[in-house]
């Protein structure tokens, strides 16, 4: 059939100019004279006091470093109390697993009475010797760059009871205490198999397989249907239509010795309700020359379905699967690498030039045309870019190799997504944030959240209050999308246990909890605007259930949450991996529900 013409969305060359990300202020020299009294220090994680005018006030744990601004001379925190953690030093640790060193002096935690007061009078030192610093994003359009000299409340009405959060779909079950409702064994492979892919309905949990997809009963996990294909699954949507629909991809044939790789070329939508396919097709020509368009992802938006890869971007209609667009041939070696979709928009993250110097530029789309409604260039140093969110517009980038942990974030950009103009810049220190993205994919990062105008991020874990062994711990903070300032509410994960969001309900966001050594994981709710907990599920601490709960990597598998039941599985399985014993078990899927 015809094709529709490319979309007129080459972005102009890169601006002039280079980019480079704020080094942390030199601290203050010793033997310095006794400044002034100051209000008291702060618990973990909040804003310190300020420091003498050749240093800006410490951020939290888990915030970025600010740049230096002259403020009024204050004393240093009294002895005991816990001041701002060095970033430490040596190669990065995984995941979930870094603990940075302890606070000096081995300070308590402080009370929640103490801390509104102490948080009243850091508010108002900041009116006093607080202001913004504003920089050229070196990205072609002007914002707000997260270095406000204190890095405290935005004030305003993002602060406190602010009216923020709430709305969420997930009610407190009647009895928190859940119970293990089935557990799946991980199927023979191999050689390494990405599995990647589960959603739950009102009806069944689906999980992507082996040259298939299965849909499983909710609370027995007995087989409800099963949708064989042509070959593995290469890439799933993480948005699915109001009616159960999510668009997949999937090899042509069956993988085989010696090299168990096929090309990932056949778009199509799934049912999850029936498991059916409503359609599937694939590209060629373009890029591909006379071969199939291979794609690495896929995504949804409206009536749009899109994917990307190396061989550019293609978009097909929902519901008949004719194409939108395909990739082109074109002059400026420009090419979609991937798309941001669900309810907000559809966002392209487009290259142009080559591999070792390429540009790269966000833009949000026609999804019926492929067209720029606007559009953003990313700044020098960027070689790839991830969309955390489309409305409102979050990017996630590593700018110049700067995180060095293998996170692939080292910044997020807060762009208008109307104008294109960039709104707050975001320097996430990789040593203090456990956020992570895909360095080849564009809709994969995990771990950030958006939602009432601000960025959700969990903090590495830490030492707790104890500073004993195995009470690490770490929090989940905020920032202001509109000038990319830290807010003061944050949610403490307790000693021992580490939170990692999950998603948003509503203005609510729902994370897990991962256990300490003796007891069972957990689900809460936490208030946006507050940033308090609610429980909504707690998993058993017996052993066996301890074991096949903690089975799974935190950065390694999905968490699904829905209606009293958390379901966890893997999302890459090799030979190892699905090799058992009698005395250590793995699972491609544990449940655990509240119901009944």
């Amino acid at each position: 059939m015809t094709q529709p013409p490319p979309p007129p969305n080459q972005p102009p060359g890169p601006p002039p100019g280079g980019f480079g990300a704020p080094q942390d202020p030199t601290p203050g020299g010793f033997g310095a004279p006794t400044p002034p009294p100051q209000p008291p220090a702060q618990p973990y994680g909040y804003p310190q006091p300020g420091q003498p005018p050749a240093q800006p006030p410490a951020q939290p744990y888990g915030y970025p470093q600010q740049p230096t601004q002259p403020m009024q001379p204050m004393q240093q925190p009294p002895y005991g109390y816990p001041t701002q953690p060095p970033a430490p030093p040596g190669p990065y640790a995984p995941q979930y697993q870094q603990a940075p060193p302890p606070a000096p002096g081995g300070g308590k935690k402080l009370s929640a009475q103490l801390q509104i007061v102490i948080a009243a009078v850091v508010a108002v030192a900041l009116l006093i010797g607080g202001g913004l610093w504003y920089a050229n994003s070196g990205g072609g359009d002007e914002g707000t760059e997260a270095k406000g000299s204190s890095g405290a409340a935005t004030g305003g009405k993002d602060g406190g009871a602010n009216g923020l959060g709430g709305g969420g779909k997930e009610k407190v079950p009647a009895n928190t205490k859940s119970r293990m409702a089935f557990q799946l064994p991980t199927p023979v492979v191999p050689d390494v198999t990405d599995v990647s892919g589960s959603w739950v309905t009102d009806k069944a949990f689906v999980k992507a397989g082996l040259n298939s997809v299965v849909g499983y009963d909710l609370d027995k996990g007995t087989v409800l249907w099963t949708l064989p294909l042509t070959g593995q699954v290469c890439g799933a949507s993480r948005h699915m239509t109001a009616d159960h629909k999510v668009p997949i991809l999937f090899e042509a044939t069956k993988r085989v010795p010696p090299r168990y790789y096929q090309p990932c070329t056949e778009v199509g939508l799934l049912d999850l309700t029936t498991g059916k396919l409503v359609w599937s097709t694939s590209l060629t020509g373009a890029t591909a020359g006379d071969k199939k368009i291979a794609f690495g992802e896929v995504t949804l938006h409206g009536q749009t379905v899109a994917a990307g890869g190396m061989d550019g971007g293609a978009a097909f209609d929902l519901a008949n699967g004719n194409p939108r667009w395909k990739p082109q041939v074109d002059a400026g070696d420009c090419e979609d690498l991937g798309y941001g979709g669900g309810d907000g928009g559809l966002v392209a993250v487009r290259k142009c030039g080559s591999y070792d110097d390429p540009t790269i530029t966000i833009q949000n789309l026609n999804p019926m045309t492929g067209a720029p409604i606007s559009q953003y260039k990313m700044p020098p140093g960027v070689d790839y870019a991830s969309v955390v969110s489309t409305k409102p517009l979050v990017v996630a980038a590593d700018v110049a190799d700067a995180a060095g942990d293998g996170s692939a974030v080292s910044d997020f950009f807060s762009i208008d997504e109307k104008t294109g103009k960039l709104k707050a810049k975001i320097t996430a220190d990789s040593t203090r944030y456990a956020a992570r993205c895909r360095t080849t994919k564009v809709e994969a990062c995990t771990g950030a959240l958006v939602g009432n105008g601000r960025l959700y991020l969990p903090t590495e874990e830490h030492d707790g209050t104890t500073g004993e062994y195995g009470d690490e711990t770490n929090e989940i903070v905020a920032f202001d999308l509109a000038n990319g300032n830290p807010v003061p509410e944050k949610t403490d994960a307790g000693d021992g246990w580490n939170l990692v969001p999950l998603r948003m309900d509503g203005g609510n966001i729902i994370a897990y909890k991962a256990p300490p050594y003796d007891k069972g994981g957990q689900v809460v709710s936490i208030d946006g605007g507050t940033m308090k907990s609610t429980l909504l599920l707690e998993n058993p601490s017996d052993k066996p259930n301890r074991d096949a709960e903690t089975s799974f990597s935190l950065s390694g598998a999905e968490y699904r949450y829905a209606n009293g039941r958390l379901f966890i599985s893997e999302m890459l399985l090799s030979k190892s991996r699905t090799e058992t014993s009698s005395t250590f078990k793995r699972y491609l899927v544990v449940a655990f529900s509240t119901a009944g």
